[in-house]
Order: structure tokens, then sequence, then C-alpha cells
């Protein structure tokens, strides 16, 4: 009977959303172990997740799946009781301190590059593209680079600093296209070793530190993908610290996720499994850690473009899987699609942005004309 109750009750849910279960829409939901009802029940999204991870149901289209719940408003209703906890340690400690900075490198970015170069685009840009002009997810990243590129007025002889530089993709074809001067900075010992031996001939240097400790002025600042792990406590120290480091006359772009409500913690599962210690900002956030210290010159939303990005990415894990599988068990495969999959709804259902933010420290003479 409780097994019965549990199951209506998620039913009923998900019906909400047009989900069903054993349904045959491309969303719907197969069960293969009824303890999944109670697990989701009692564990919210975390459970959903790990009960994904551990073969308990399936889905034709995760991506599908989770625009519907997304939309309809579900991830609410499935919010674990703990989950007040985790809101009571954010504000308790600063989960993004010093201390911890080096965490979401050793979790993440330090994996296995051969998992990053056979996902990404052969700069290994892990950000999301720029597809308007784009057909390949080549093309998009190379687009949104030279967009960032042209938003930041990039001329030869300046020097930029790039705030979570990755595998250093983004300093190569600023210091080939454009002969500028990059460091390069990073928490992740893997993202550093191979940014070095790829800009290793260029005026490129790449520092294995976190934001904070870097010195120097610098004429243009950008940073790209990495905002999500500054953490609210962070965010005015964040933006303090590109202050000092810019140049009067100077540019800073900053391409974040952000979300549509000011939030302090992360969900549970992508918080546990991909990015622990990580938080969208909002427009709030963004907009108060700046205040008195520069002036938005430009704010572009290309959200929709994050779910292109995302399941092109896909599609590149699925098909060299069998590259992978030597490195990575079948709970990592079901990880790391249900991770890549209910991001790309998440943004198909508009409940996450993609934002670009040009800053200046004192206004641009005669206003700043964006290019898109």
């Amino acid at each position: 009977m409780a097994i019965n109750s549990f199951r209506n009750r998620v039913e009923n849910l998900l019906a909400l959303a047009d989900v069903h279960i054993d349904g045959n829409q491309p969303w719907d939901i197969q069960v293969h172990k009824q303890g999944f009802f109670r697990r989701v029940l009692a564990q919210g999204t975390l459970g959903a997740g790990e009960s994904y991870m551990d073969g308990w149901w399936d889905c034709p289209c995760l991506d599908q799946f989770f625009c519907q719940v997304m939309k309809a408003g579900l991830e609410c209703k499935f919010r674990a009781p703990t989950v007040m906890l985790d809101i009571l340690r954010a504000k308790l400690s600063n989960r993004q301190s010093r201390s911890q900075a080096f965490k979401i490198g050793r979790h993440h970015y330090d994996i296995g590059n051969d998992l990053y170069r056979q996902m990404l685009d052969s700069r290994m840009i892990y950000s999301c593209g720029y597809w308007p002009e784009a057909a390949t997810l080549e093309q998009a990243q190379e687009n949104k680079l030279d967009l960032v590129c042209r938003k930041l007025d990039l001329q030869p002889g300046m020097r930029l600093l790039d705030i979570g530089c990755g595998w250093g993709g983004t300093a190569k074809f600023i210091a080939e296209r454009y002969e500028v001067e990059v460091v390069g900075c990073t928490v992740s010992a893997q993202q550093a070793g191979l940014a070095q031996e790829q800009c290793r001939k260029l005026p490129v240097q790449i520092l294995l530190q976190d934001y904070r400790t870097v010195g120097g002025s610098f004429d243009r600042i950008l940073s790209i993908g990495m905002f999500e792990h500054v953490g609210y406590k962070n965010y005015r120290s964040y933006m303090k610290t590109v202050a000092r480091m810019l140049n009067d006359d100077g540019l800073f772009l900053l391409q974040t996720i952000g979300g549509n409500r000011s939030e302090i913690i992360v969900d549970p599962w992508i918080e546990h499994y991909i990015f622990p210690n990580s938080m969208l900002p909002s427009a709030k956030q963004i907009t108060s850690a700046g205040e008195g210290l520069f002036i938005i010159e430009d704010w572009h939303n290309f959200g929709s473009d994050y779910d292109k990005t995302l399941m092109a990415w896909h599609e590149n894990f699925v098909t060299a899987w069998p590259k992978l599988k030597h490195a990575y068990d079948q709970r990592f495969y079901r990880m790391w699609c249900y991770y890549l999959l209910c991001c790309a709804g998440a943004f198909r259902a508009r409940e996450n942005q993609l934002w670009q933010i040009v800053f200046s420290k004192n206004g641009i003479p005669g206003g700043y004309r964006a290019p898109r």
C-alpha cells in the first residue's frame, strides 16, 4: 500500500508537466525499480539523479524531460527537507574561500583531459558557444571568441587577464589573432599543464593560482565560465579584485551562467556530483557586487545557445564513449549524460540564462557600441 502511495504522489506531480510513467512520449520515464518513488520523495533532486545513475529509471530524451519538469516548476516541489540545512551551511560558512578554491579543480576539471578533449571543440572551450551564424560546435566557439574580442576592442600590445583560463584555448586565440599579451589563471592542475603546453611559444603566462592572489595591472580583463564558482559571499570582493587590476580606461567582460532568482545554493545533485561549492548568480547579485566600481556598458543574454552547446557536447561524449570507457565506468557514463542533458533542459526551459556583461570603470567617452 505504501509503495502505491509513493507512486501515486510522484505520478500526480509529474502529470503537472505532462510526464507519465511508462508512457510513449519522448520525455516520459520508465521506472525499473519501485523504490525510485520513495527515494525521490525523500531525497528530492539528489535522489532522482542518484537513482538514474544506479539504473533505477530511464528516459528516451532526458533533455526534454527536464525541460518539461522545469517549465512546470516541479524542481521546487521535489526539494528535499535537507535543502534547509544546505542553506544554513551556506549562510554560516564561506564555501568558496581561498582555502576551498582548488576543490573544484580537483573534483571536476582534473578528472581527465582525455574526456574534455573528446567532448569539446578543438580549442577545448568549456563554455557556451555563439550559434547565430554557426552550424557546428567548432564554429560556434570560434564565433564566441571573436565576439568576446570585438566587445573588448582588443588592440596589439595590450595586456589582458583571463580569470579562469581553462585549457588555454581563449588565451591562445587572443595572443595569435590580436597580438595581445595574456596572463591566465586557473585552479586546475590539469588545465594549467595543458594550457602552458599549448601556449608555450606565445606571449602567454599561465598561473596555477586563485584569482585573489593575482597581481599586476591590465588593459583588459575577461572571465568566461568561472564566476559560477565565486560564491555569493565573495561577489563584492571579486569585483573589487578586478577593479584593482583593471586600468582606468580598461574594459572587463564577464560571461556567466545566471539564475532568474537570487539563491545562495545550487541543486544538491549538481553540488555533490558535478560542481561542488558552485552557485548561479542572479542579475541583482551581479549588479550589487559591481555597484560603485563599474559602469555596465552592455548586457547580452544568449542563454538558448547553451542548450545547443550542451547537446553538441553530449553527442560528442556519447560518440567518444567507446574510446573513453576504459577509464570511466558505466555509472560515470550515466552521471555525465544526466549532467549534460539536465543542464540543456534548464536552458531550454529558460530556467538558466547565459550573460555576457561588459563593464568599464569610468564610462566610454561617447558611449559604448556593443558588437553582436
